[in-house]
């Protein structure tokens, strides 16, 4: 199945050393590099309408919380109800609850298939048919070096401490630095205060500090070229997220006081355009061909499906499946629902022409 990923990832990395071979030549260590760091950066580039898309998810449901405490409110002693009201008031503001993890999902075999590419150059285990058809590649892969380490070669094991040791500690050293500032930024200045505190903020505090340690520890025993690559893609997902903070932050954030100050500066209404962004996020495409739903208001709700018009005229059909109520409060302050079930009709007179 990653085989298509592969051959895919290998060619881009064969197309960028071919690009910079006549200004570096064929084996020098740093067209390779340039060519791992090139290679990063276009797939970095075709993932970001993923990433906007799991960023805007993310978003959405945030803004809802405020919403979802009060349906638990209301209804968390009727579980049945409370996912119909949630479902319901993801409808309404054009959420998918999904969204957000699906891009994720999406990228993990992608980033797997670069981490195997290049792994597999330097362990002999070659992956990708462009590289597969070209074993002087392969070869001068492993053979490359910058500032005399290894792009084949790993920190640890240590049969002598040289320069490949040097390289790869800094490498490591710089992509947990990053990561940590990655993490930093968005709990300092995209998280509202109430998030930062209580236990999922004691998470996110653990998060912050422990698993830069894991990333170091892991990282010690992976290729240079791999780190490289690494490197790259940490600090692509830093400056990306710090202009999305900058243009889009989340609401009651320091982010979004400093930007509603920015667009005040300029001019422009901030309510204005979260508004704008909230209804272009709730309107969908309407598909003439597909079939509408119509729900009433409280009180009355009943369900349509209506047809368009077409060259073969189809039948529409009324379906009253959904029960009338009334709900009215007495004098001493009692809440009393009277339902009305929908007249009983045969399927043939329900059927119009």
């Amino acid at each position: 199945m990653m085989q298509p990923l592969y051959w895919a990832v290998s060619g881009i990395l064969v197309f960028f050393h071919w690009a910079f071979t006549p200004l570096l030549g064929p084996d020098s260590g740093w067209t390779w590099a340039l060519s791992i760091i090139m290679l990063t950066v276009v797939i970095r580039t075709l993932l970001i309408p993923l990433f906007v898309k799991q960023i805007n998810s993310a978003r959405s449901m945030q803004l809802l919380q405020p919403r979802m405490a009060e349906l638990q409110k209301k209804f968390g002693h009727d579980r049945e109800r409370l996912g119909q009201e949630t479902m319901r008031l993801y409808q309404e503001e054009g959420v998918n609850p999904m969204a957000s993890c699906l891009p994720m999902l999406l990228q993990m075999p992608i980033f797997i298939s670069l981490f195997r590419v290049l792994e597999g150059v330097s362990s002999g285990n070659v992956r990708g048919q462009w590289l597969k058809d070209r074993p002087e590649l392969v070869a001068s892969l492993q053979d490359a070096t910058i500032f005399n380490a290894g792009l084949a070669d790993r920190v640890f094991p240590i049969e002598q401490f040289g320069a490949t040791q040097v390289v790869g500690i800094i490498l490591v050293i710089a992509m947990v630095g990053v990561f940590f500032i990655t993490q930093l930024q968005l709990m300092r200045k995209n998280m509202p205060p109430e998030s930062q505190t209580g236990q999922a903020a004691q998470m996110q505090k653990m998060m912050l500090y422990f698993f830069p340690v894991v990333y170091a520890a892991s990282s010690v025993v992976i290729p240079i070229g791999v780190l490289v690559y690494w490197l790259t893609s940490n600090t692509w997902t830093m400056a990306q997220q710090a202009i999305l903070i900058r243009n889009n932050p989340a609401p009651n954030t320091p982010a979004y006081i400093d930007w509603e100050e920015r667009m005040l500066a300029k001019g422009k209404d901030p309510q204005a355009i979260i508004n704008a962004r909230a209804e272009k996020r709730r309107r969908t495409k309407k598909n003439p061909a597909a079939t509408s739903r119509t729900v009433a208001g409280a009180e009355t709700a009943t369900v349509t499906v209506e047809g368009e018009e077409t060259p073969e005229v189809k039948p529409t059909v009324t379906r009253q499946q959904v029960t009338r109520q009334v709900v009215r409060t007495t004098e001493d302050g009692k809440r009393v629902v009277a339902r009305q079930q929908p007249k009983a009709q045969s399927r043939s007179e329900r059927r119009t022409k």
